[in-house]
């Protein structure tokens, strides 16, 4: 699926984008609940109660049959289907990121350090250099999105700073604001002001309907302001691998790219890495918000 341009700008950049993986008709059809399960009416601005909705799951799609094309990519710049997991096979869900506004009472600035919001993906788990839980990050696109529309604020060189940030610390990197399990160790916490201040490369992802950007896991992003009050509405499932990435591979051919343009990063051909904390599963307070929130929606899904 990926050409040899493709793979480069993904190992430069951290990221590649995939144009029309599906049609604006499967996307209707996929968001046609969206705003019965909000409780707005799509015509009424006035009743749209937040600016922004990070709504759960309800439904999931087989990423191979709805978008093939994404899906090559995504097994491309993994190493192959055979290293995704299938205890958690990648599939798609209607937990849709809804963005009807959000800064849209502040002038739009263009992405840079300063931008709010700059994160790494992975609220549910301890972050290792060599963690499965997040093999790569995609952006759905369920909506177009236009420039100062609420598309999200990519930092194409970030990858090197995280994947430094981790290296530093074998013994794991919680996400601000998740608190340890009960008698757990409390390891580093990302410090995401301090990790992208020195970022100068950022793009805004932008695009239509049916558009999927596939992303280092490492890569830092923020949600850009939506000025327009355009409805603009995303998913970002993650890639969840069979085992833990691998820097010391015998063949250096076997590599992802994933794994490869963190050997870049760090300046290495290969590299040994052995966690020295434990695994931990997160529970974050933005699961027991949508779990709350699942219940409502089902409610009005069943008024409606």
């Amino acid at each position: 699926m990926l050409s040899e341009a493709d793979a480069e700008h993904f190992l430069t950049r951290g990221y590649i984008v995939v144009r029309n993986c599906f049609s604006r008709a499967d996307a209707q059809e996929y968001t046609r609940t969206l705003w019965t399960r909000l409780g707005y009416d799509p015509q009424d601005p006035s009743t749209w109660a937040e600016p922004s909705v990070h709504m759960p799951g309800h439904r999931t799609i087989d990423v191979a049959t709805f978008a093939p094309k994404a899906w090559e990519a995504i097994c491309d710049l993994v190493g192959g289907p055979e290293r995704i997991a299938t205890t958690a096979p990648h599939q798609w869900n209607d937990g849709f990121i809804v963005n009807l506004g959000e800064g849209a009472d502040r002038p739009w600035a263009d992405a840079s350090p300063q931008a709010p919001g700059w994160h790494k993906d992975g609220d549910f788990f301890r972050h290792f250099l060599d963690s499965p839980e997040q093999g790569l990050l995609t952006l759905v696109l369920w909506s177009d999105v236009q420039h100062r529309g609420g598309a999200t604020f990519v930092a194409a060189d970030s990858v090197a700073p995280v994947a430094r940030f981790l290296a530093a610390h074998p013994g794991g990197v919680y996400p601000p604001g998740v608190e340890p399990p009960p008698g757990g160790s409390v390891p580093a916490v990302f410090d995401y002001a301090d990790l992208i201040a020195g970022c100068t490369e950022f793009v805004e992802a932008t695009g239509e309907v049916g558009d999927v950007y596939l992303l280092h896991p490492f890569i830092l992003h923020a949600r850009a302001q939506n000025v327009l009050r355009a409805v603009r509405v995303i998913t970002n499932p993650p890639v969840t691998l069979a085992e833990p990435m691998r820097f010391d591979r015998a063949d250096p051919a076997e590599h992802s790219l994933v794994e490869r343009a963190v050997l870049r990063a760090l300046g290495a051909e290969r590299l040994p890495f052995t966690p020295t904390g434990p695994r931990e599963v997160l529970v974050p307070p933005r699961v027991l918000r949508q779990q709350r929130m699942l219940a409502e929606e089902a409610a009005r899904l069943r008024v409606g």
